[in-house]
């Protein structure tokens, strides 16, 4: 049986339901392809392959009996791994945790094992998320699929590389400041982040708690849609999870939406967008105006303070979430003697890599007395000030539209010895972030060096079907 991952979900799951295609044969070609492109791509940390190959038996069994399959029918599912999968290894790509085994599985874990997901394995990341180009991984660096002297963005680079290099069909990935939609663009492929509280956190390590979410990503908004709809919903383990039902999106996708508004901030536009971006965008413009929507110039004033704001605000709560890291109860501990403090200094002076270290102290720098008030309450007003700004918007449009990122995909190298341009690199998503609202990356061309162009979506609170029938709509029109 000759299956192509090359394909959409859509068109794999009616080769599963008809017949034409096993989980089995399926799980045994995303195999065969990450053994053979993972190498130089180096997009997975570890494969369970065993386990994948039983489980996807397991669902063609029962699919062959007549019995209910779930709503991914034995499709492959990488995971990034700052995700639990109860079992498997949950190393955060850190020294620190290198050999961590999961006790639990996270809630999106369990809905992906419900829905008869084949978790394939885990994927490399920024260590502890804190990244924009998966070069600060202590595991490994991974490259981008397009072109392997270029980084595959960050911090859920493993991710968006395993999908765009297609060795699996879906993954998961994980949004602080950007670090879905960032990389989905990077590598030319679909990756959402719903608004904060739609996916439970219960099982995600901790970056910056009143940021962190995860989302799917895959090759194309409908495969997006149908993880999106596995994972999405409330969760009683989740203080922050939202109490709000989440409605499937995947049979609304292909509604029209008559009368699309959309808003065009400014504040993303201008001459620090790569000129090939601008063009993208414009031609997309043209195509949805074309098909009768709505174009208004839209204003998000205080955009200009977005990455001061996200950097003090997601540092500090960094600071504290990375302190359980001690060497005492888990984790790395130091194989130097000494007193219990020395413990502690060697054990996270040893495990922890200097990206981390410098968003640690950063953090705790911003929070210690004398600082507090200017530095972390002060990026907090300007948080609220960013909200205000995108609830003005959604008063006079149904989404916005503007670049991902500034770049197409920069060189391996060409950012790591100077931090404030890598964090430049999230300039266009870290406000959606800030403001907690859902946003998609999804592909949108290629610049002079054939590198992938994505574009963004933004809609307000809750409003991931109709931002992804937006997506949809945008993705027939750029074909």
């Amino acid at each position: 049986m000759v299956c192509d991952l090359n394909v959409s979900s859509n068109t794999l799951m009616e080769q599963l339901r008809s017949g034409a295609l096993t989980s089995e044969a399926l799980v045994k070609e995303s195999l065969a392809a990450i053994q053979t492109r993972d190498g130089e791509v180096g997009a997975f940390l570890s494969v369970q392959e065993e386990e994948a190959l039983a489980q996807a038996r397991d669902i063609d069994r029962r699919r062959a009996a007549g019995e209910a399959v779930g709503a991914l029918a034995g499709l492959p599912v990488a995971v990034k791994d700052n995700i639990n999968i109860e079992g498997r290894k949950t190393t955060c790509a850190s020294k620190i945790l290198e050999q961590f085994v999961a006790p639990y599985d996270a809630t999106a874990i369990e809905r992906l094992k419900q829905a008869d997901g084949v978790l394939i394995g885990k994927t490399n990341m920024d260590e502890f998320a804190m990244g924009s180009s998966s070069e600060f991984s202590a595991l490994g660096q991974t490259r981008n699929p397009h072109n392997l002297t270029r980084v595959p963005g960050g911090s859920s680079g493993g991710s968006t590389a395993a999908v765009a290099a297609n060795m699996v069909p879906f993954a998961l990935g994980s949004s602080t400041g950007g670090s879905i939609r960032q990389p989905a663009a990077f590598c030319g492929v679909v990756g959402l982040k719903p608004t904060y509280g739609r996916v439970s956190r219960y099982g995600l390590v901790a970056y910056g708690s009143s940021l962190d979410q995860i989302g799917p990503v895959a090759a194309d908004v409908a495969g997006v849609a149908r993880l999106y709809d596995v994972i999405a919903g409330p969760c009683h383990r989740d203080a922050t999870s939202a109490q709000v039902e989440a409605t499937p999106s995947l049979p609304e996708l292909t509604q029209a939406i008559s009368g699309l508004r959309i808003g065009l901030p400014k504040e993303f536009l201008g001459d620090a967008v790569q000129p090939e971006i601008q063009v993208a965008l414009n031609r997309l413009v043209d195509l949805f105006r074309a098909a009768g929507a709505t174009i208004v110039d839209v204003s998000l004033p205080h955009t200009e303070y977005a990455i001061s704001a996200y950097y003090l605000i997601a540092t500090a709560e960094a600071g504290s979430n990375l302190a359980r890291f001690d060497g005492v109860r888990y984790g790395y501990r130091t194989a130097e003697d000494g007193n219990l403090r020395d413990m502690y200094v060697r054990s996270r002076s040893e495990g922890f890599g200097m990206e981390v270290k410098r968003r640690i102290l950063l953090g705790t720098y911003c929070l210690s007395s004398g600082y507090y008030e200017g530095y972390y309450l002060q990026a907090q007003k300007v948080r609220t000030k960013i909200i205000e700004d995108f609830q003005k918007a959604f008063d006079q449009v149904d989404v916005l539209l503007a670049p991902t990122t500034p770049t197409t995909a920069f060189e391996a190298g060409a950012k790591l010895n100077d931090p404030m341009a890598m964090y430049l690199a999230d300039i266009f998503t870290v406000t959606a972030n800030l403001a907690g609202i859902p946003a998609l990356s999804l592909p949108a061309g290629r610049d002079q060096a054939g590198l992938p162009i994505g574009l963004q979506m933004l809609g307000p609170h809750f409003s991931e079907n109709r931002l992804l029938r937006a997506a949809y709509q945008a993705e027939q029109l750029l074909k």
